[in-house]
């Protein structure tokens, strides 16, 4: 069976908003972090604290980012779908690839226990067939192990799936695992995902069913 492996954070829903509203709320100074940060937000929680800690002016260390980090995870399971959307299209185009005969799966960097949470949260849970985050492995993406098992607990098959992403990370799981990639543009990076050549670029989700059937024919 074809296998679409989705990335969650920046691909199939902006999750920024609540992601940076977390880290602000355990950062000592506040609301340091607004949406112009949304491109560290897609790149995890410690970044945003990197990034915080920064803005503050103030000396800090990686023990600072160690100790808040857990913090931050709480306060975003507290509130993880506020301001959280699926992309355009999003869904329409899973259920386009489904009816095509397409597995579906999600493999993301975002902890297994928070993905599922927001998955069902956004109701959109039962759309996949299976759902690899951070820790469900002891590796994460860029490693190709996550990619793998995102398509084989999906029935898929790894020589006839494809990744779609929204970062350079995602890219190099294509090039790791060896599977095309799409990388949407929709979000922070835009068009500039281009530099990280994928197979393709996806300028929205409407076109998704026709790129997929022509990279996995």
């Amino acid at each position: 069976m074809r296998c679409v492996v989705f990335d969650l954070d920046g691909t199939l829903a902006d999750t920024s908003a609540d992601l940076l509203a977390a880290a602000n709320a355990c950062l000592p100074g506040g609301a340091v972090l607004g949406p112009g940060d949304a491109l560290t937000a897609f790149h995890g929680g410690r970044a945003m604290l990197r990034l915080g800690y920064e803005r503050l002016g103030r000396a800090w260390s990686e023990a600072d980012v160690d100790a808040a980090y857990p913090v931050l995870l709480e306060a975003y399971r507290q509130a993880i779908a506020v301001h959280t959307r699926l992309y355009p299209g999003a869904m329409a185009a899973v259920e386009a690839l489904k009816s095509q005969g397409f597995a579906v799966s999600i493999c993301t960097n975002k902890p297994e226990g928070l993905a599922e949470e927001l998955l069902r949260q956004l109701g959109v849970r039962g759309a996949f067939d299976a759902m690899i985050g951070a820790d469900t492995l002891t590796v994460r993406k860029p490693d190709p192990a996550p990619y793998v098992a995102a398509v084989e607990r999906a029935g898929g098959i790894v020589a006839r799936s494809m990744l779609v992403g929204d970062t350079e990370t995602d890219a190099r799981t294509g090039v790791a695992a060896g599977v095309p990639v799409a990388l949407v543009t929709f979000g922070p990076q835009g068009a500039g995902v281009r530099r990280f050549q994928p197979a393709a670029l996806l300028d929205h989700f409407d076109d998704l069913p026709v790129l997929a059937a022509t990279l996995l024919p």
